[in-house]
């Protein structure tokens, strides 16, 4: 099966040109399965994605297709585009300042109060009517009479998308990163699907990113089913793949994180073939113990920790160069950590002010 291709508006140039985003669909004729969006590249530089969802899409032609799949590469064009020299360095929107991964709609709703009124609703029609609010809350807001911002408006357009789906993958990379998966805590079976080896367990907290703004409101209808004495299961799963270090294309790398993905649409029911998931460890840690370390001090940076490999406490992570000091003893500063770790990303520039977030780390790690 070949997907359709369709454009998208989610905005106008200042020159007056639309700013269009480019969607590809599967859609089998019988559908028997959940639903998918995937996005990539939402940060300039995080390019990996694309090369997923190229060798995503070629797999999908292949298979028995159960469910719609929906992919947008590309998915930031004003980011993909903001380069200055040889960097792209579209993390953030230039007109506000603000992360554009931090730009999705919190919807704030009063789930008492729409329950009371949904009640005598079977899980099914419940699930169904809770969908149409959140994608008619999006489109309210981007109609808004008032305006909304730029970047508001891309994020809201991809997150409405994303709400008509059940299953909602982002992909990203890091700046210099190893493979990394955010993944609800009330989801983690799924991250023993995936081909990634080190995952985060978020909680239930909103804080401004894809996957929270997708899945953050249906985990909370379940608990306040669950305090109302019904138990619904989360019905709607949202992930954030971090897939390796920004700037860089590997279509042969790709082919294993298709693997992992088409793993669990298989284990889902997207798709009709059974693909076992990779025999490899991992390994997970909770939000609140994925720490981040902050330069102590300016100057230049030697990393020395690998990101994906177990640092014991006390072993070297850095040093800071200082050659305005050269003949003094603190020409040279090691950094070294308090506590056992596993090193997930560090600053892609090797100088850096003081109080730059240097490494992020996760502690307190367990397998999966």
């Amino acid at each position: 099966m070949k997907p359709s291709r369709s454009m998208l508006k989610i905005g106008e140039l200042a020159t007056g040109q639309d700013l269009e985003l480019t969607l590809f669909e599967f859609s089998p004729e019988k559908v028997s399965g959940p639903s998918v969006y995937i996005q990539a590249n939402v940060h300039g530089a995080e390019v990996q994605g694309n090369a997923v969802i190229y060798q995503l899409m070629q797999a999908l032609e292949q298979v028995e297709l159960r469910g719609k799949v929906t992919l947008v590469p590309l998915a930031n064009p004003l980011g993909i585009n903001q380069k200055s020299g040889e960097f792209t360095l579209g993390r953030f929107d230039p007109i506000t300042g603000v992360n554009w991964n931090r730009e999705y709609l919190d919807h704030k709703l009063d789930i008492a109060s729409w329950y009371q009124e949904h009640s005598h609703l079977g899980d099914v029609e419940l699930i169904a009517h809770y969908r149409v609010l959140l994608v008619e809350r999006c489109h309210t807001r981007l109609h808004e009479p008032w305006g909304i911002t730029t970047g508001h408006r891309l994020a809201v357009s991809l997150q409405q998308m994303g709400h008509e789906a059940d299953i909602v993958l982002d992909l990203h990379t890091g700046p210099k990163s190893c493979k990394h998966l955010y993944c609800p805590e009330y989801d983690k079976d799924a991250a023993k699907v995936f081909s990634i080896p080190y995952t985060l367990l978020i909680p239930n907290e909103f804080g401004g990113a894809m996957d929270e703004s997708i899945f953050c409101p249906w985990w909370q209808l379940s608990e306040y089913l669950s305090s109302q004495g019904r138990e619904l299961e989360v019905p709607v799963s949202a992930f954030t793949l971090e897939l390796g270090s920004q700037e860089n294309i590997d279509l042969a790398d790709a082919l294993v994180d298709v693997e992992g993905i088409l793993a669990y649409l298989s284990q889902r029911g997207v798709i009709g073939e059974r693909i076992v998931p990779a025999d490899m460890p991992r390994y997970a840690c909770y939000l609140k113990d994925y720490k981040k370390y902050h330069a102590p001090l300016g100057g230049l940076v030697e990393y020395k920790a690998k990101v994906g490999q177990p640092l014991n406490a006390g072993e070297p992570l850095a040093n800071i160069l200082r050659v305005d000091r050269y003949g003094e003893k603190e020409a040279i500063v090691p950094l070294r950590l308090p506590v056992d770790c596993v090193p997930v990303l560090h600053f892609a520039s090797a100088s850096v002010y003081q109080g730059t977030e240097l490494y992020k780390v996760m502690t307190k790690v367990f397998a999966l």
